[in-house]
């Protein structure tokens, strides 16, 4: 059976979070392919033990990476945990890929309560 694909992406001030997001959610993570960006790849891979695929860092095409797999339809979700508190140099980029998730009606997690939420269902679907 194929693994449904996952994506996790994190802003610097919340990889920590998404870490433990993940760690927390470890045994039912295992059951989807799990995609990142760079470093929020590889926080995750070294946290939680899980294999990622590791796309390019965001601001340097991974958001784009992303994007195209949900305009492709190859996303089954997209776990962006935000920091609302910070300017980023790259808002542009993280703007088309919410754009795209809610064009393409991709499930969207954008912070813990709504990962859990959007998680509980996936498992279930399965």
């Amino acid at each position: 059976m194929n693994k449904r694909p996952i994506a996790l992406v994190a802003h610097d001030a919340r990889k920590d979070d998404m870490v433990k997001w993940s760690r927390n959610n470890a045994e039912t993570l295992k059951g989807f392919d799990v995609y990142a960006t760079g470093t929020t790849g590889g926080r995750i891979e070294e946290g939680t033990g899980l294999p990622v695929t590791r796309l390019l860092s965001g601001p340097l095409g991974g958001d784009a990476q992303l994007g195209a797999m949900i305009a492709e339809n190859r996303l089954a979700a997209l776990f962006f945990f935000i920091d609302p508190l910070s300017a980023l140099p790259h808002d542009v980029d993280v703007k088309s890929l919410l754009r795209l998730a809610i064009l393409y009606n991709t499930p969207l997690a954008i912070n813990q309560a709504s990962a859990d939420a959007i998680l509980a269902n996936l498992s279930n679907e399965g």
